[in-house]
């Protein structure tokens, strides 16, 4: 699955708006883990992916999906409100590019930098703690790594970190060498 969490303007409007108001009511922390974890969700359920985006389903019956999901999941009094207003005002839809444009604005007030591990297999714990020293050097201080698997890319790794995407995969390099064969 190709990484749709990507901003628009929209998006990033609405993140400012949650941003502000978590930071007013201290709940950064809590609504930066509960968008975490609607972004596994996100990654994990058809569900929740057809629920936000199919639009034969009625902003109100979003609405409802959204606010019941939070509930279930425990989340911040700040993310259920707010998961609610996004659907009832017909942006269930921009989820995703709240989500990122949140985590943007958070990594930007704490001057944290975050890193995505996208590789075929899960990673050791080995492999993780090598890609997390390796990212320290690069860097020059700690990422915080969240890691995912994608069967697609074959093997390799591709490693976001900001808006610079490293890709090591299999899948690229045998993409590459098929252009360069048809130009030969």
């Amino acid at each position: 699955m190709a990484d749709e969490f990507r901003t628009t303007e929209v998006a990033e409007r609405y993140a400012q708006a949650l941003f502000d108001l978590a930071d007013e009511t201290g709940a950064i922390d809590a609504v930066r883990a509960d968008l975490k974890s609607l972004r596994a969700a996100w990654h994990e359920s058809v569900d929740l992916r057809r629920l936000a985006t199919s639009p034969v389903i009625s902003d109100e019956d979003q609405q409802k999906g959204l606010v019941a999901i939070a509930d279930k999941a425990k989340f911040h009094k700040t993310t259920r409100n707010f998961l609610g207003l996004l659907a009832q005002n017909g942006r269930a839809g921009d989820l995703t590019g709240v989500i990122a444009a949140y985590e943007a604005l958070y990594a930007k007030k704490t001057g944290l930098v975050a890193a995505e591990i996208v590789s075929a297999q899960p990673l050791t714990a080995a492999q993780t703690k090598s890609i997390q020293t390796a990212l320290r050097t690069a860097l020059g201080k700690d990422a915080e790594m969240t890691a995912r698997v994608d069967p697609s890319i074959l093997g390799g790794l591709k490693v976001k970190v900001g808006s610079k995407l490293f890709d090591a995969s299999l899948k690229t390099k045998l993409d590459q060498m098929k252009f360069a064969l048809k130009r030969a």
